[in-house]
């Protein structure tokens, strides 16, 4: 786990120039890779790599970059292959030099060219220079789990692990506009695009291969199919799900150091450390859990209290206060590259933070939700889809996944969603299932007259957004596979963006063995009515491993991601108040054309729910304008 960044140059340069470019790019990233730095530019100065490194394997002989034997191919690497060992054997044990997974790739490259990343299993984003062909070659994982971020400028064309590190090389900086309308739309950009104009990810599950003064040939070489398996019996499903989850727990325990895990007190990280636990039964295992001192509803604790217990963890649980938001907003908006997702990343921070006083690998329940179905707004569609199917007489033809006597039972489940169920109702019902799905996700929807009306035309993200629910690898018949696919594919990357940025602010490998790609390839194979019977939100993935967790994990109901009390703070006088006042205050913010005149705190409060967004994503917005474009 580390950090990467390189370019290729338009023309020959002084090899003096390729190193301040390398020090310049390296420096913004230097957190990644508190363990080492390296650097390599070309004879000719039209290549250079830099790589800083956090050593999770391998710690004495995997320093980047990493050059073969016969000079011809470099590499630098950012991430964890998990199935290094057997690669190394299927490649020749005899020819290694190091036991670094680096090298691992390096080789298999060597035998397989591009055909390689459909060989490796984990996370990684990698850059190889091969000095024969004069070629360029990057790719990334097959989920986004690792960054790689891109600009292309008069000079050539720069790379990195993040988005600040090219900053330095930009001419004038501007906000993408397109971008900024995802962002209000979602709290997340679609695709390619970042807020800032002119950066570019590389997609997920894909490669790119440049040439000097060419354009990048850019290619998937992955996709996941929801062809449904209706051949087998739920216990064959069952049966394969324990199979595949525990193998990929087993494997990403993989490294030369302690590994421990969050525990939010969901069933998502709790099922991990459980299986963790029972893959490594003796000696410690440290969890990790963060509370709020705000009330009993911003505090989880006792539900990580109860696993640990059970399972004889030792649990280190972080205290927040309304101080450490004011301390430490400013840095998650810096780590992060650009706001992204909802305030869930400050509290991942300070968790962060206390993970990396006592080890450096931690495993993550992300993509559970979208594999398995977790959201409360799949039950929120569906007991709209129940309704509309009772009326008509058409409940029961094999279009809907529940039925509405059968959903009944689990909307309990939406106490806390009141405010969705009064939004998503009031602007119409019974429309067409995109149309419905898009008003559930669409929180420009709330801002009221907040926004300038001109750049809330969505008609662009409209569009992007159907042409994802309606992939043409999701079959149309399924209303829940749709609407977790277009989750898997838009909001479990911003997720990640906050996984990854959070956990290395602070020198610590975040892993998700949820997203192992035989485990999801098998999961989208599964039938909507096994994952999601009755309405119940990850019904199968809890039926599967109930026994694994506490009673009061395996039957709660009330989960709601990691609650953060900023509205409430917001409310009465004190610092954060006193700051997010000062800062709207400003004449930058008061200047921003996205915003319909002055901002008030309190008719920002007056849109939204003690959970709700709205002020966390303008806050967002402006601490990026003033750190990244002012």
């Amino acid at each position: 786990m580390c950090g990467i960044f390189g370019f290729l140059a338009t023309g020959i340069r002084e090899q003096s120039a390729s190193s301040r470019d390398l020090d310049v790019g390296m420096h913004e990233i230097r957190h990644r890779g508190p363990d080492g730095a390296g650097k390599w530019a070309s004879e000719s100065g039209q290549v250079g790599l830099g790589h800083v490194r956090l050593a999770i394997i391998d710690l004495e002989s995997g320093a980047q970059p990493m050059h073969s034997d016969d000079g011809r191919f470099t590499i630098i690497y950012n991430g964890e292959i998990y199935n290094y060992l057997e690669l190394r054997a299927e490649l020749g044990e005899h020819s290694f030099r190091t036991r670094s997974d680096t090298e691992v790739v390096l080789r298999a490259f060597q035998r397989w060219g591009v055909d390689c990343v459909s060989h490796l299993r984990g996370m990684f984003a990698l850059a190889i220079w091969d000095a024969r062909e004069q070629k360029l070659f990057l790719a990334r994982d097959r989920f986004g789990i690792k960054p790689l971020y891109w600009t292309r400028t008069d000079h050539g064309f720069y790379f990195a692990s993040e988005a600040k590190a090219l900053l330095p090389f930009l001419g004038r900086r501007r906000v993408s506009q397109a971008a900024l309308a995802d962002y209000l739309t979602f709290q997340f950009c679609l695709g390619e695009k970042t807020l800032m104009e002119g950066v570019w990810q590389l997609p997920a599950a894909h490669y790119a291969i440049l040439s000097s003064g060419q354009e990048e040939l850019v290619r998937r070489y992955w996709e996941v199919h929801y062809d449904i398996d209706y051949d087998h019996t739920e216990r064959w499903f069952t049966n394969r799900l324990i199979e595949l989850l525990h193998d990929s727990v087993k494997i990403h325990l993989r490294a030369d150091v302690e590994v421990g895990s969050y525990v939010s007190g969901g069933v998502d990280s709790s099922l991990l450390a459980a299986l963790a636990r029972e893959v490594r039964p003796s000696g410690p295992f440290k969890a990790f859990n963060g509370r709020f001192l705000d009330g009993i509803e911003f505090d989880e604790s006792a539900y990580a209290r109860a696993l640990a217990d059970e399972r004889s963890m030792e649990l280190f649980v972080a205290d927040i206060g309304e101080q450490d938001f004011v301390d430490h907003i400013a840095k998650v908006i810096w780590h992060l590259d650009q706001p992204v997702a909802g305030p869930g990343s400050f509290p991942q921070y300070m968790v962060s933070k206390e993970v990396g006083r006592h080890i450096k690998v931690v495993l993550g329940g992300q993509g559970g939700d979208e594999i398995f179905g977790g959201y409360a707004r799949y039950l929120v569609a569906y007991f709209e889809q129940c309704i509309k199917g009772a009326i008509e007489g058409s409940l029961h033809n094999g279009n809907y996944v529940v039925t509405y006597e059968s959903i009944i039972p689990n909307l309990e489940s939406l106490r806390q969603y009141k405010p969705m169920l009064r939004e998503f109702w009031a602007g119409g019902l019974f429309g067409e299932r995109d149309e419905r799905y898009w008003r559930l996700v669409n929180r420009a929807n709330t801002f009221g007259t907040i926004i300038a009306p001109e750049l809330l035309d969505q008609r662009s993200t409209f569009e992007e957004f159907r042409s994802i629910f309606w992939g043409s690898n999701v079959g149309k018949e399924s209303y829940f596979d749709s609407m977790t696919h277009f989750d898997f594919k838009t909001l479990l990357p911003a997720l990640l963006q906050v996984e990854d940025r959070m956990s290395m602010a602070h020198g610590v490998e975040a892993r998700v063995p949820f997203l192992d790609h035989p485990l999801v390839e098998f999961a989208a194979t599964i039938p909507a009515d096994i994952k999601f019977r009755n309405g119940e939100l990850k019904r199968l993935l809890k039926a599967v491993f109930s026994d694994r967790l506490p009673v009061a994990i395996r039957e709660r109901r009330d989960k709601m991601g990691f609650p953060v009390p900023l509205n409430l703070w917001l409310k009465r006088p004190g610092p954060t108040r006193e700051l997010i006042g000062d800062l709207f205050a400003s004449q930058a913010a008061r200047s921003r054309p996205y915003l319909n005149g002055p901002l008030s705190i309190d008719a920002v409060l007056d849109t939204q729910s003690t959970y709700g967004r709205n002020l966390w994503a303008l806050l967002s917005l402006e601490l990026w304008h003033q750190q990244f474009i002012d």
